[in-house]
């Protein structure tokens, strides 16, 4: 089984080919290979290093508090 996790966009690089991304405070460099149309403020499935997709806001927050409710995070 694979997971992806929200991540929100909080940096895209000059280029536009990779952004900083923040899951629960930890930072971490995707690719923006396989998503269009991406902001800063934006949240995105991650898997293995790539932003797989744009996902709402509201459905992002939805599946943090649920992956916090597991103790699977620290918020």
């Amino acid at each position: 089984m694979c997971l992806a996790l929200p991540a929100q966009i909080i940096e895209i690089a000059p280029a536009g080919d990779t952004a900083t991304v923040s899951v629960d405070g930890v930072k971490v460099d995707v690719s923006l290979a396989l998503v269009d149309d991406v902001k800063v403020g934006d949240y995105v499935l991650v898997h293995v290093g790539y932003a797989l997709n744009k996902i709402d806001e509201d459905e992002a927050l939805k599946t943090l508090a649920l992956f916090a409710e597991a103790g699977l995070t620290a918020s």
